[in-house]
């Protein structure tokens, strides 16, 4: 390819902005806000209480339209954990609405006729709100269906398991903060790595999250689904909380809010936090991670609100690695023990972005985001021992110095046309990634042998989408379009050869349709297009053919809410994977993957036993087969057949708090013909905590019944050093034993 080609043809949406028909419609807008923070408050229900019977949900700024008959008509506004309020419109044609604190109640959860969006972003807002969580691990795991799998010592992205995918550490399953992506494309450990730990627990406000390829907003590696965390824009109070636990466990955290007063003007808080362990194994980890994170917001008018957030992350761990079964079985070592003690590795990680919003007068609404991170990465792993060299051993080195860059613009605007509503959305925008020596090498103890693969990547991804949303009635029909432009760029420093970049396009459409019967059920069908990119070694190595492996997909689901404490959601779900080939970090040789399928059923149910009392229960069951192979010889390595996350939980505004929650995951094959099986489990965890307006005293339990269990488990072809022979056998990372944690928090 010639070089000027590696200019990226911008992708243009030509839109016209139609004005909205008379109709004898009024429309009222407004912005829904936390009256003790000033907090915009999203996904808030706000339905017409006259006789047009109108429905919608505030944006993530905490802004909403309503189209009315009558000026003088009643809103009811609802959101879980707030005082619902009734609102007079009277006269105003724009008002803003101040929702006090409450105790959580499932009543307020309303089943919108026009939104398909609310219920998902209320129930992570429930679960979050429940169950407040102490590390990533713990908030990834919050998304119905998702289980995560830490095999480094706390360093190292988790190995994320999501609709009968072992996504690895993220190919399937696209991740970000405040739009920010966590992923990294054509990593030097996996494709997708998505490394979240740069984030601060106390600061998730909430988590957005859907499962299947079907949103026209998420491109690349939303194949299984996606997670998208949001900040809160500001803060109620500081803090200054520390924690102390088993295993020489460590925290400190200060959150301090900056600007006190006229938070609808300005506002901006910092936050720092420490951590420190030793972990279970017997070889200490050492494991040390620091987080610094700000925000600050300006209304730089009525209108226009600029947002900033930076933040800076680093850790260094020593790990204890993958354990055959036949070394424990054998004596020579214990479960927690090592055959390589050299293994660990170090991250840091940069990042800065700037949000700028405004609000037209006709209510609707352009955000432009531009956002950059600095990355360095390097992991020291052994999995094989002394397969491949018996006397040296076959540790590797795994790095790259990576920058990534980014701009992304979104328009929203309603309109209503006669009985229907329409709500239209365009994006667009390019991500660019530049990797500088990403490399893997043998290494013994740490110490450099020899290059297996050396080289500088570019990738380049340029982007634009719409997503129009057609509501009448009971109706809603949702259609999406989604281009996505890429271009590969590989310099081999070892061979010193330029290979051609290679270029390619590809089309996503999507289409939802919901149907609202009544208040109390509502039933959907969601079918779409995705994609995952390979890695940009694999695409030049290919020549460009089998790049960007499409996944279709379709849900079938219904939402049950027999009275006002009781909510079900059930979907039944088919997803195809066409074929992909694989870029394998940790030999640096390329593998094919052939086309798969899994078919599956999601439940998800929440109940309020008690004004302080809730349960909530997910069970997943997947069905997942490689396409292609003879019927024995089909399974796909620890892809997940049955799951399931539930707890029950005591929730009140001060005083005593707690919960007891559990997860479960199904035996599973670890190879193709299931001769080797992952190991399920079941841990129980459990937090009390006592809370008053200036502190609070809590106690956090993990594996409280102390079970024995295998967290990272793989079929794993190895040699011992005494041995003259490889086995392929089940290598796993040994699970947390009986875990405690207290803390205290001193809020100000």
């Amino acid at each position: 390819m010639k070089k000027n080609s590696c200019f990226i043809p911008f992708l243009f949406f030509v839109c016209c902005i139609t004005s909205e028909a008379a109709f004898c419609q009024i429309k009222v807008s407004g912005r829904i806000m936390d009256a003790g923070t000033m907090q915009p408050l999203g996904y808030a229900a706000i339905a017409d209480l006259g006789s047009n019977g109108a429905s919608t949900s505030s944006d993530q700024s905490g802004n909403f339209i309503l189209f009315l008959k009558n000026i003088n008509d009643s809103l009811a506004v609802s959101l879980v954990g707030y005082k619902s309020q009734h609102v007079h419109t009277g006269s105003q044609a724009n008002i803003t609405i101040e929702l006090e604190h409450a105790v959580l109640n499932l009543k307020d959860i309303v089943v919108l006729q026009n939104n398909s969006v609310t219920k998902f972003s209320t129930l992570s807002k429930i679960d979050l709100d429940l169950k407040p969580v102490r590390n990533t691990q713990e908030l990834l795991r919050l998304v119905p269906g998702l289980f995560v799998a830490q095999h480094a010592g706390g360093g190292k992205a988790e190995q994320i398991f999501l609709r009968g995918f072992d996504c690895d550490h993220g190919t399937d399953v696209q991740v970000s903060v405040d739009g920010l992506p966590a992923n990294m494309v054509s990593h030097a450990h996996g494709q997708g790595y998505a490394d979240a730990h740069f984030i601060i627990p106390e600061t998730i406000n909430n988590i957005d999250f859907g499962t299947g390829p079907y949103y026209a907003d998420h491109g690349n590696l939303n194949t299984a689904g996606y997670v998208a965390f949001s900040t809160f824009n500001n803060i109620a109070n500081s803090r200054i909380q520390v924690e102390a636990g088993r295993f020489n466990t460590y925290r400190a955290l200060a959150m301090l809010d900056l600007i006190k007063k006229d938070k609808i003007r300005q506002s901006g808080y910092i936050v720092c936090e420490v951590n420190y362990t030793n972990g279970p194994t017997i070889n200490p980890q050492h494991f040390k991670r620091y987080n610094i994170f700000g925000k600050y917001n300006l209304a730089l008018s009525d209108r226009t609100q600029l947002t900033a957030n930076v933040s800076s992350f680093a850790s260094g761990w020593n790990a204890s690695g993958q354990v055959p079964e036949r070394a424990v079985a054998n004596g020579l070592i214990d479960r927690f023990g090592s055959i390589d003690a050299s293994e660990g590795g170090q991250t840091q990680r940069y990042n800065a972005s700037l949000l700028l919003i405004h609000h037209f007068t006709n209510g609707a609404y352009w955000q432009n985001q531009l956002f950059y991170s600095r990355y360095l990465f390097d992991l020291y792993s052994d999995f094989t021992f002394y397969l491949n060299d018996p006397v040296k051993g076959d540790e590797i080195n795994q790095g790259e110095r990576r920058n990534l860059a980014g701009y992304q613009t979104k328009l929203n605007h309603q309109y209503q046309l006669g009985k229907f509503s329409l709500k239209s959305t365009y994006g667009a925008g390019v991500r660019y990634d530049v990797t500088q020596d990403s490399k893997l090498t043998h290494v013994v103890k740490r110490v450099f042998l020899s290059n297996i693969q050396l080289g500088n990547i570019k990738e380049t991804n340029g982007f634009a989408f719409t997503q129009q949303q057609f509501s009448e009635g009971k109706w809603l029909l949702d259609a999406g379009l989604r281009a996505d432009y890429f271009h590969f760029y590989y310099f081999n420093k070892l061979s010193n050869l330029q290979q051609p970049g290679q270029s390619k396009m590809t089309l996503s459409p999507k289409i939802n349709i919901q149907y609202t019967a009544t208040a109390a059920l509502q039933l959907y069908v969601k079918t779409g297009k995705g994609f995952h990119s390979n890695d940009t070694r694999v695409v030049v190595a290919n020549n460009g053919k089998e790049i960007l492996p499409a996944a279709y997909g379709t849900d079938l689901g219904i939402i049950i809410k027999p009275n006002k404490k009781l909510l079900f959601n059930i979907a039944a779900w088919y997803l195809k994977l066409n074929q992909e080939f694989v870029y394998v970090g940790d030999d640096g040789n390329i593998e094919p993957a052939g086309k798969t399928l899994r078919k599956g059923v999601d439940v998800i149910a929440r109940y309020q036993l008690a004004n302080n009392i809730f349960a909530n229960v997910n069970v997943n069951f997947t069905k997942p087969r490689a396409l292609g192979l003879d019927k024995g010889a089909n399974y796909i390595p620890l892809a997940p057949t049955a799951t399931s996350t539930g707890g029950l939980y005591y929730k009140a505004s001060k005083g005593f708090n707690g919960s007891i929650s559990y997860r479960y995951i199904k035996n599973r094959p670890a190879n193709e013909d299931n001769s080797i099986i992952a190991k399920g489990y079941f841990l129980a965890d459990a937090s009390i905590n006592y809370t008053k307006p200036t502190y609070e005293i809590g106690l956090a339990i993990e594996n409280m019944l102390n079970a024995q269990w295998n967290e990272a488990q793989f079929a794993t072809t190895s040699r011992l050093q005494n041995e003259t022979a490889a086995t392929t056998e089940l290598n796993f990372t040994p699970g947390t034993p009986f875990f405690a944690r207290l803390k205290l928090a001193v809020f100000f």
